[in-house]
């Protein structure tokens, strides 16, 4: 995941702060040091990094921080507010045309940055605020490029316009806007060719859109893993066609996160968007104090909280009726298959775990904790069951147990566990329900400790 080698070097410089008393100057310049080494190894831009840390010591060295009675908080709440000041402070939206007038969304990016799937994720963000898009294929160079916006437009239910690769992108443009006059779409969003790198020809394209059709917004598609390279990239759009807002893709991947941290600072321009996986409903709104939280391990429940809105789809009676059978232990395993598919829905339990603050865990050691693979194989051992079965455990006895061993292709012993560790889980909620006693929400993660989640 982005920034979790940064988010864990952080982490230990804070650590050793808190173990002091007090701090000295010393101290500061030490701890400030080793914050500057893992930016830099996260890839932010150098003079960004020189810039920061100054800024950051002349605010921690000041007599209310040195002098105050928890001063290892007081930095960190420093290094918080000039990150948040650095990515932005304010979340910044897609600037829309007034009434029903169209807006115009060029999208633009070198090819591979992952441009075509983010016009169609943006599609589907617009489409939930009550916007009517039109997609419109502009990239006549690569046919693929047309196919695959056709298929993302079906997925999101949004119209595609199209006219081959026989047509100019600009007369492709100028068309699209005629049928989204006479068809009633309100936003426009043209998704232009990408090259392997900078080129004259490609820029040419853009700039000759924009000069003859009213441009209304311009959205650069950089690719978060490229680092440097992408806030070079944004600077250099910027420069010769101009640019109203930045998505960086792919921050699901294994990339340090230098880009999110650099390209306000060098461009100007804001982040709109971070693509957090393939899955076109993957698309987060960038916010640069949650970023921030994120980053300095601080969690980002509001995020969670609106994951949780927009992808779980029980309605409220069903829920209040299985938060009533968890809190009586008469919680199933059709609840546990439930609850499962939820949480996947909400990018899986590392994702969720990784969002929630005071977890006390380093984001490196949630793998370690959280068995993926063994995730799967309980859920194997549901499916396994009989309908009849999972609504009432108490049927498994040693010959269904063998049976439901088979199916999920697992060891008897490994079935027995599973279910022991669920009628222990059920006690506990029973007991957490009734507030006798207090535990966490967890009966402890699918791995050394076993225990599986709730």
């Amino acid at each position: 995941m982005a920034f979790e080698s940064l988010t864990d070097k952080l982490q230990n410089v804070f650590k050793n702060l808190r173990g002091k008393g007090r701090l000295t100057e010393d101290d500061v310049k030490a701890a400030l040091k080793e914050v500057k080494m893992a930016l830099l190894e996260a890839d932010v831009n150098f003079k960004v990094v020189k810039q920061f840390v100054k800024a950051i010591e002349e605010r921690a060295i000041g007599q209310d921080v040195m002098n105050g009675l928890n001063p290892a908080q007081m930095v960190i709440k420093i290094v918080n507010e000039e990150m948040i000041a650095l990515m932005g402070s304010e979340t910044t939206e897609i600037a829309m045309q007034p009434g029903k007038a169209i807006t115009v969304i060029l999208m633009a990016g070198l090819q591979g940055a992952g441009k075509t799937t983010a016009t169609a994720k943006i599609a589907g963000k617009l489409k939930k605020k009550g916007k009517k898009c039109l997609l419109v294929a502009c990239d006549i160079y690569r046919p693929a490029a047309i196919e695959q916006l056709k298929i993302n437009g079906a997925k999101q239910e949004v119209d595609v316009f199209s006219l081959g690769t026989d047509v100019r992108p600009l007369e492709i443009a100028r068309q699209a806007i005629g049928f989204a006059e006479k068809n009633g779409h309100n936003v426009v969003i043209l998704d232009t060719a990408g090259r392997l790198h900078i080129d004259e020809d490609m820029m040419a394209e853009l700039q000759e859109i924009k000069s003859n059709l009213d441009v209304h917004q311009t959205l650069l598609v950089v690719d978060a893993m490229t680092g440097q390279d992408a806030v070079n990239v944004a600077k250099e759009f910027d420069e010769k066609v101009g640019i109203d807002g930045v998505i960086l893709s792919k921050m699901d991947g294994d990339t340090r996160g230098g880009a999110a941290l650099s390209i306000k600072a060098v461009t100007g321009k804001p982040i709109l968007f971070v693509s957090m996986g393939e899955k076109l409903s993957d698309l987060e709104q960038f916010y640069p104090d949650r970023m921030a939280n994120r980053i300095l391990g601080m969690g980002d429940v509001l995020t969670l909280i609106e994951k949780a809105q927009e992808n779980i789809d029980i309605d409220e009676e069903t829920s209040r009726e299985m938060a009533g059978r968890m809190k009586k232990g008469k919680f199933d395993f059709e609840d546990y298959l439930e609850s499962m598919k939820q949480m996947r829905k909400m990018g899986g339990l590392t994702s969720i775990l990784g969002m929630l603050p005071g977890m006390g865990v380093k984001s490196s050691d949630l793998e370690g904790m959280i068995d993926e693979k063994q995730l799967k194989q309980m859920e194997a051992i549901v499916l396994s069951m009989t309908k009849e079965e999972r609504r009432n455990p108490k049927l498994l006895n040693p010959r269904r147990k063998h049976r439901i061993a088979k199916g999920a292709g697992v060891d008897i012993a490994v079935v027995n566990r599973f279910i022991k560790q669920f009628e222990q889980s059920q006690k506990l909620m029973k007991q957490f329900g009734g507030g006798r006693k207090k535990h966490g929400m967890f009966g402890g993660f699918p791995g050394k400790r076993g225990g599986f989640p709730f």
